[in-house]
């Protein structure tokens, strides 16, 4: 008798077909991955196993009893514990990484009305402890990284004792030797027999972990790959088409120079680098977690100060005190974490898909202060043609989008308006083989200005750049990773 037993779940969201029949089961003991492009109803399915939404029709079974949760914490007194690809819920600004740890069990009213800050660590440090991982109990949940906050809030599901454990997305923002060290957690796990739903675009995840991977397309299961999995054949069926070439449009650019970096150090004690972009140009800049990527394209956007050095934008002194300057200046960025950097709260004014295009771009559009929809609206209609993107309208919360269409959907609020120089970081992130594609190809398709990308992976770097650049140690290396000339993904070092 399987584990989890899901038959015919229907769900639909006003005329939007979600889920048309989908059904799977997974045994005890089991890795099983789920594969999907976006919208094809991963989400959706997720939500209703772990009860944040109700299915229309069908049926599910754990441990052969009906189970039907109606809240994420009734799912996981059941054994069914949920750990999702966004963690602005694991924890917040204020709160320690002890706090955060326990959050949970504040909140369900399970620990002692009178609990010591010592008590509290020592809780703490047990549950980072049964999980492998090592964090600073005392800093603030606001100061961690992406990857620091997914390592909390797997480590706090872990302490849940699940019989089943979903993983949306777990290594989006991990690095190399974190992701080895999950993926050596979770092969324990699968020895102890827990059951594991994960859900991943990268297939090096799935080849290094997962015993079957099921495909999803049109809100129901339609393919199920066996190990060793033939992931060609995987991404086919989750696509609906052969897959395409990685590089067809692979070009040396001789556009003139628009942006200059000479002497720069982002931090004290780092070596100093100079960088030039040009136009029509798009570079990627790869490397470990913590090496400096981020660190960089904060400070070409006045997030952070440099340490030392000089920048010129179209020949002209450049050194923005704030995003704001930046953006004045013809400088636009999309920061790593679209959910706490690029989207509105879905409970506040403002969430559409037209509103999160014309956010930063409301001062220019409408000078006298008085907003009209009219042009919001154009503007996400011409980007929902341009983009692929998947609403049921451009009024329509950013919220219900897939992942993959939310990107889309930030990259389209730097495309509302002319800009010299664009930064993404970690564009990709949790955005399917499919969506992918498309943004490679909006952003290529950019001519009128340069592109600078920051990605920890060399193989989505190889798939959008002209050039690459490894840093390290908060610098980068000298020389640069030509892709016009190049033939293959392996001769990328970082």
């Amino acid at each position: 008798m399987p584990l989890l037993q899901v038959d015919n779940i229907t769900r639909s969201f006003g005329s939007t077909r979600a889920l048309s029949g989908a059904q799977f089961s997974i045994e005890r003991g089991e890795i099983v991955a789920l594969m999907g492009a976006n919208g094809a109803g991963k989400s959706t399915l997720v939500k209703i196993v772990s009860g944040v939404l109700a299915a229309d029709g069908g049926t599910i079974s754990l441990n052969g009893r009906p189970f039907s949760p109606k809240t994420p914490s009734e799912a996981a007194k059941a054994g069914v514990v949920t750990v999702h690809q966004s963690t602005d819920l694991v924890g917040a600004a204020g709160l320690t990484v002890a706090d955060a740890l326990l959050l949970h069990r504040f909140a369900e009213g399970s620990t002692p009305f009178f609990l010591s800050r010592t008590s509290v660590r020592r809780k703490a440090r047990a549950m980072l402890d049964a999980a492998g991982f090592s964090l600073p109990l005392d800093r603030d949940f606001g100061d961690l990284t992406a990857a620091d906050r997914q390592l909390v809030a797997i480590a706090r599901a872990l302490a849940n004792k699940a019989e089943l454990l979903i993983l949306d997305e777990p290594t989006a923002s991990l690095s190399a030797d974190e992701s080895r060290r999950l993926f050596d957690i979770l092969l324990t796990l699968r020895a102890q027999r827990l059951a594991i739903l994960y859900i991943s675009h990268r297939t090096a995840d799935l080849e290094a972990i997962a015993d079957r991977a099921l495909v999803m397309r049109g809100g129901r299961i339609v393919g199920s790959f066996n190990r060793p999995i033939d992931f060609s054949g995987a991404i086919e069926t989750m696509i609906g088409r052969r897959l395409e070439a990685a590089r067809p449009d692979a070009r040396a650019v001789t556009g003139s120079a628009i942006f200059e970096m000479r002497g720069i150090r982002l931090l004290p004690s780092s070596k100093p680098f100079d960088l030039t972009l040009h136009e029509g140009e798009v570079v990627a800049i790869t490397g470990v977690l913590g090496a400096g990527k981020s660190r960089l394209l904060s400070a070409i956007f006045g997030v952070r100060d440099l340490a030392g050095g000089a920048m010129q934008l179209d020949s002209k002194p450049y050194r923005p005190k704030s995003p704001s300057e930046a953006i004045a200046a013809g400088v636009a960025m999309a920061a790593e974490d679209r959910h706490r950097s690029s989207l509105m709260p879905a409970a506040w004014p403002g969430n559409s898909l037209a509103a999160t295009i014309s956010l930063p771009h409301l001062a220019k559009w409408y000078p006298s202060g008085l907003l009209f929809g009219g042009r919001e609206r154009r503007e996400a209609e011409q980007a929902i043609s341009r983009l692929g993107i998947k609403a049921p309208s451009p009024l329509a919360s950013i919220w219900i989008l897939s992942g993959g269409n939310q990107q889309k959907t930030v990259i389209a609020r730097w495309e509302a308006e002319p800009s010299r120089l664009l930064l993404l970081d970690e564009p990709f992130q949790g955005v399917d083989v499919g969506a992918r594609h498309d943004i490679i190809q909006a952003i290529r398709a950019r001519t009128d200005c340069a592109t600078l990308i920051a990605t920890s992976d060399p193989e989505e770097a190889y798939e959008v750049a002209d050039r690459i650049l490894a840093i390290d140690h908060h610098s980068l290396l000298p020389d640069l990773v030509d892709i016009a000339s190049s033939s293959a993904p392996q001769e990328i070092s970082a």
